[in-house]
C-alpha cells in the first residue's frame, strides 16, 4: 500500500476515537446566511457544538472554494490551491461536513460536489464563511454529545486539524445512539481501519455519518486509479457490515478531486487507500 512520509513525528496511535452519543438530525437550511452561520445556528438550536453531516440540493451565491495542490515548502506534503470564486453562484449537489470548534468558536470542514454555470461538475473544499445559501439546502446526519471535534495542531503533518476530544464534565452514559467520533491519521487504509475500530468497540455493524478527508491517490473497486497523491475526498455513503463469512467489511462510496482538478467518483478498494493527511467521521452503531 502506498505510504507518504510527513515532515513531523508520527503519533504511535494511528486513529483517535472517542465514544459519544449521537442524535439524528434532519433539517433544511434557509437562504440568506453563510454555510457556517446557518449550521452553527442549527446545531445550537439542538444543544450541540459538534456533528457529522451530509448536505444536498439547493444553491449557493456567491461561492468560494479551494482544491488540493502541491506543497510550496518542505513543511507539508500537500497544500491548497489558490482561492476560486464563483460570484454568480453554483447548483449544489451534495457534501459531507465535520462540524466542531476552533478556538472555542464554531467551525466546519466540508468537501462537496457542485455544478458551476456552464455545466462543469466540480469537487473541492468549501470556504464555509464565504459561501452564502441562495436556495434551501437539506442537511442530515447527527450531532454528538460527550465529545467535540476540536481543531488542534498536528505535529505529524504540520496542519491544524479536527480531532475528537472528550467533553469535560459530561457523563459517559446519555440518551442517544451509541456512536464513535473518529479521526484517522496518515498511512492507514480507510476501509480496514474502520473495520478494526468496529471490532475493537463491539459494533456488529455501523453506518458512516459525514466523512471528510484526503487519501494518497485512489484505487477504486472497479480497478480505476487516481495517480496524483494530493486529494480532497468525501464519503457519499458508507456502511460496515458482516460479509458471508461473518467478517466486518466496509463499503465506502466516495467522490474526490485531485491536484489536476479531475473529479472521480466510485467505491473504494478495500486495503488500498491510505489516508494522506486526515480523515474525520462518526460511526453509528447498527
Amino acid at each position: 500500500m502506498r505510504q507518504i512520509l510527513h515532515p513531523g513525528t508520527p503519533e504511535p496511535e494511528r486513529s483517535k476515537i472517542i465514544s459519544v452519543q449521537a442524535e439524528s438530525l434532519d433539517a433544511t437550511l434557509a437562504p440568506g446566511s453563510t454555510l457556517l452561520e446557518s449550521l452553527a445556528m442549527l446545531l445550537a438550536a439542538h444543544g450541540a457544538t459538534s456533528g457529522a453531516l451530509r448536505l444536498g440540493g439547493g444553491a449557493f451565491r456567491p461561492f468560494s472554494y479551494v482544491m488540493p495542490a502541491a506543497s510550496p515548502d518542505k513543511e507539508h506534503v500537500a497544500w491548497f490551491s489558490h482561492r476560486f470564486e464563483v460570484p454568480e453562484g453554483v447548483r449544489f449537489v451534495e457534501g459531507s461536513v465535520t462540524f466542531g470548534l476552533r478556538n472555542g468558536d464554531p467551525w466546519l470542514h466540508c468537501h462537496a460536489i457542485w455544478v458551476e454555470p456552464g455545466g462543469a461538475r466540480r469537487c473541492g473544499h468549501l470556504l464555509p464563511d464565504h459561501v452564502v445559501i441562495s436556495e434551501p439546502i437539506r442537511v442530515s446526519g447527527c450531532t454528538i454529545r460527550g465529545g467535540d471535534f476540536t481543531v488542534v495542531a498536528d505535529p505529524e503533518s504540520n496542519f491544524s486539524l479536527f480531532e475528537p476530544r472528550p467533553e469535560q464534565g459530561v457523563e459517559a452514559k446519555r440518551a442517544g445512539i451509541r456512536a464513535l467520533a473518529v479521526r484517522l491519521r496518515p498511512n492507514v487504509d480507510v476501509c480496514t481501519a474502520l473495520e478494526t475500530i468496529c471490532v475493537e468497540h463491539g459494533f456488529n455493524a455501523a453506518v458512516v455519518q459525514g466523512g471528510v478527508g484526503s487519501i494518497v491517490g485512489t484505487v477504486f473497486e472497479d480497478g480505476r486509479r487516481v495517480l496524483p497523491i494530493a486529494t480532497e475526498m468525501m464519503i457519499r455513503s458508507g456502511r460496515i457490515e458482516p460479509d458471508a463469512a461473518g467478517n466486518l467489511r466496509a463499503t465506502l462510496d466516495v467522490a474526490l478531486v485531485d491536484d489536476t482538478e479531475a473529479v472521480n467518483e466510485g467505491r473504494l478498494q478495500r486495503g488500498d487507500n491510505p489516508v494522506l493527511i486526515t480523515f474525520e467521521l462518526v460511526l453509528l452503531a447498527g
